[in-house]
């Protein structure tokens, strides 16, 4: 496995007896305190066997970029706790960029300084979206903060980029930190039909620290 310093390298693999081929879920939260929406779906393997691997690369840096009320969407930009963004608009239409330093340090903020229309807000790892937030009006601002944290469980119909419904959400208590990895395996076991059925689980395994 080849490494690079920008990102964590992990590998997936199912030494699970799944019987129902479910789809595995990964996502982060937006740590802002008091904070209390649904996550989005950041990943979604489907159809690994067991025995098989998938690879995923957890990129340490994320972007930013918005939509507007008109569908139109803005390149990203990269980003980093303690920056800060703001749409405006100029003779061309709607435009992001970066305005300097948030006044919340950890957090990357986004500010909606239109006159009219609201704006949606993603942020991105790895060119996935990992956190968006909708409808922010204008004058008002979205706030998104990371800890080197995922969560990972066994879901089904899902898709990426989503919103994961609350019934899949408060089954998925795995919860991984990724502080000072360079690469590691998630090792899914568990599983079965019947009386000799037992939870999925998932457990790091050769772990490199950077």
């Amino acid at each position: 496995m080849s490494f690079a310093a920008d990102s964590i390298e992990l590998r997936f693999i199912n030494m699970s007896n799944d019987r129902n081929n479910s789809d595995i879920l990964i996502f982060q939260k937006n740590e802002i305190p008091g904070l209390n929406e649904l996550p989005l779906a950041w990943k979604v393997i489907r159809n690994c066997g067991r025995g098989w691997s998938h690879t995923i690369r957890y990129t340490l840096g994320t972007t930013v970029a918005v939509s507007d009320a008109f569908g139109n969407h803005s390149p990203q930009l990269p980003a980093e706790s303690g920056d800060a963004f703001e749409v405006y608009r100029d003779a061309s239409g709607n435009q992001l960029r970066e305005v300097g330093q948030s006044n919340a340090p950890q957090a990357i903020k986004i500010s909606n300084q239109l006159l009219s229309g609201n704006t949606n807000a993603f942020v991105y790892r790895g060119g996935s979206v990992v956190v968006s937030k909708k409808n922010i009006a204008p004058g008002q601002v979205a706030l998104f903060m990371f800890k080197p944290i995922i969560f990972i469980g066994v879901g089904s119909n899902l898709v990426a980029g989503e919103t994961v419904r609350k019934g899949i959400v408060s089954q998925v208590n795995t919860e991984i930190s990724l502080l000072g990895i360079r690469s590691a395996d998630i090792v899914m076991t568990g599983g079965g039909a019947g009386v000799q059925a037992v939870p999925y689980s998932f457990s790091l395994q050769n772990v490199q620290m950077a």
